[in-house]
């Protein structure tokens, strides 16, 4: 099965990497366009990738197209695309803020479309993607399109009402968990800890925490309970923390970030 990615920029690499390092496609399957010669290149290089002869000759040939293009370059990439797509291709768009909806009036006629969400994690074969489809994709093409998802992390079908929480909780987060990482580094440096080993302690710390909740299934409260000894030395920073709003603080951030990511759907 041919698979197309229009736009060569990181998340389209680590989609890419993704795909042909777990097994789920070869490279002489993947396709890739971009008006950019140096990032075309980059991708031929890096991952071994055939370069098609423009956006329409990609869409024709591939079963497959992605579309990692940022938001702004949708509109004219679509009309570049649209004569030669038709209800045996998927598109899988990979854009904040273009809807189900927006995407459908775009294309002006019945085309199987999957909405994604993705984060940068991806980059390290630890991503989360949130999906939503539309009417036209059938169960087959869901099915495989979840598999390539799932090539890069983690993917889980979610309602296309949520994806503004979802642009919140996962795909603007990981900014928030590496100013967390800094804090904490910094905080180790003044206590006398060189700078890369603060980096390496304040990290590990973190992902390991995130590999409890997800294999252990166990509530976030429990496991902080669980570290938190009775006249404690973490009692006595979790309650600094409380008091200097830090669980306020994310929930207020999210918010903003949600209702942001709400002005920006079309």
């Amino acid at each position: 099965m041919k698979i197309g990615l229009i736009g060569c920029g990181n998340m389209a690499l680590a989609i890419i990497k993704g795909m042909t390092q777990s097994g789920v496609c070869i490279k002489e399957d993947i396709l890739i366009s971009d008006v950019s010669i140096q990032m075309r290149e980059k991708a031929r290089q890096e991952c071994g990738v055939c370069i098609a002869d423009g956006n329409a000759a990609l869409a024709k040939e591939a079963e497959i197209i992605f579309l990692t293009v940022k938001p702004g370059y949708y509109e004219p990439v679509i009309s570049e695309i649209r004569d030669v797509i038709n209800t045996e291709k998927l598109v899988i768009t990979v854009a904040a803020g273009k809807t189900l909806d927006w995407l459908e009036k775009a294309f002006d006629k019945p085309v199987p479309i999957v909405r994604t969400m993705p984060n940068t994690p991806a980059m390290v074969s630890e991503g989360m993607t949130a999906i939503c489809h539309n009417e036209y994709v059938r169960e087959e093409g869901l099915f495989y399109a979840m598999k390539l998802l799932r090539s890069f992390g983690r993917a889980e079908l979610v309602p296309e009402q949520l994806f503004d929480a979802v642009t919140a909780v996962s795909g603007s987060s990981p900014a928030y968990v590496y100013m967390l990482i800094e804090a904490m580094a910094d905080a180790a440096v003044a206590e006398g800890m060189p700078r890369n080993q603060a980096y390496t302690f304040a990290a590990q710390a973190v992902y390991g925490s995130a590999k409890m909740v997800l294999e252990t299934g166990m509530h976030p409260g429990v496991l902080k309970d669980m570290v938190c000894s009775p006249g404690g030395t973490t009692i006595e920073a979790v309650a600094a923390l409380k008091e200097s709003g830090y669980e306020g603080s994310v929930i207020k951030a999210m918010k903003v970030c949600a209702e942001k990511s709400k002005k920006m759907s079309g």
